[in-house]
């Protein structure tokens, strides 16, 4: 029997500059289905450094077009294909690979984007962008069925005219965290974790340490990642006078990155939107508790609101919440423990089984030794759901 092919289209992969944790997804459910006896292929963005095509982890990836052209490139691709099934990874704009595949297709949609447009493309593009994200593709894909990452992502979507019956939710899953010999900091330490964009308000985690100065003399930010957004940040620590606690180690190394992270005592996540924020989980994992905006999507679900982390309405209550774990060392260590226990919860092969078996459902197709989908195990245990 032919192994069934499903063919991936994404606007980056994770050695993308701007790649970040919904290119991980994508790549682990890949990954994961080509373990499961499928032919994976992942069409994607070139970028300077990269391969035009390679093999890694039993997934093939075609690199072709810039962040524009590779939707050409896709179509083209996806018209080619003769695939059993197409993923439309729909970052705001689709891949209209409706209009051309010969075969399912399903959308997955790590969150919406109605914030987001304006502030990346302007009054007018934006506008566009949102019509075509909120209008155009739920008409074009009213046929398909739909993956996201949080039941929160479920209801926005719901609420773009999405039935709820052709939305599945398949969580992220988390890799268990390198134990290395970093041990706590001593003095007041905050970490953010994110790519360095606009909609990751990271300018946020600055204003912070410069609100809480005075109240915290030695309070220090370590903020990880890379992006266009770094020297605007730089600027912005100038501008309010942290400079000297505030530290861009730029990318990093897995290693290094839970280093960074088990040693801090908050973590901050101020975006603007997350479908779901793996980083957070990441925390978790290793004690550290996570404040973040209560209106940013699917941290509302990563976080379980007064266990794991807090939640904040606006910048005032957000540099509110971060001082108040500051302070209170024993309901910092509370959270630390529960989040550990949250965060065990979950894992990349049960994410993985549950997309693989709507893989098969979607596309019709059969698989001689599929795997086999086992329960989660427990996830109510902190969220109370």
């Amino acid at each position: 029997m032919e192994r069934p092919r499903v063919l991936l289209v994404n606007w980056r992969d994770t050695g993308h500059p701007e790649g970040g944790g919904s290119e991980r997804y994508v790549e682990r459910m890949a990954e994961g289905l080509a373990k499961a006896g499928y032919r994976v292929e992942i069409q994607c963005a070139a970028y300077p450094g990269a391969n035009a095509g390679e093999w890694r982890d039993g997934v093939r990836y075609r690199r072709r077009g810039n962040k524009f052209g590779v939707y050409l490139h896709a179509l083209r691709a996806i018209r080619k294909a003769h695939a059993d099934l197409v993923v439309d990874v729909q970052n705001g704009m689709p891949f209209f690979a409706r209009l051309v595949a010969g075969c399912p297709v399903l959308v997955l949609v790590h969150h919406v984007h109605k914030e987001q447009w304006i502030s990346a493309l302007g009054e007018t593009l934006g506008r566009i962008g949102w019509w075509i994200e909120s209008r155009l593709a739920p008409w074009l894909f009213r046929h398909c069925r739909y993956v996201t990452v949080s039941e929160i992502t479920k209801g926005e979507l719901a609420g773009l005219g999405i039935e709820g019956s052709r939305i599945t939710v398949v969580p992220n899953g988390l890799d268990t965290p390198p134990r290395g010999k970093a041990v706590r900091e001593t003095e007041p330490t905050l970490v953010a974790v994110s790519r360095l964009v606009p909609h990751k308000r990271i300018e946020h985690a600055i204003d912070v340490v410069a609100e809480l100065s005075r109240r915290w003399p030695t309070l220090k930010l370590e903020i990880v990642g890379q992006g266009p957004w770094e020297e605007v940040l730089r600027k912005h620590a100038r501008d309010r006078g942290v400079e000297d606690r505030v530290r861009l180690h730029g990318w990093v190394d897995e290693d290094e990155k839970h280093e960074i992270l088990e040693r801090s005592w908050l973590h901050l996540c101020p975006s603007v939107k997350e479908g779901w924020g793996i980083v957070i989980m990441e925390a978790a994992a290793h004690g550290v508790p996570s404040v973040a905006y209560r209106a940013a999507g699917g941290v509302a679900e990563s976080i379980v609101e007064g266990k794991t982390g807090l939640l904040a309405d606006d910048f005032a209550d957000f540099t509110a919440q971060v001082d108040g774990l500051l302070a209170d060392r024993v309901r910092r260590t509370e959270m630390g423990k529960a989040g550990i226990t949250w965060a065990s919860l979950f894992d990349w092969e049960h994410s993985v089984n549950r997309f693989e078996s709507l893989v098969r459902d979607v596309a019709g197709v059969t698989i001689p030794h599929p795997r086999v989908l086992t329960p989660a195990g427990g996830a109510e245990v902190l969220s109370g759901k």
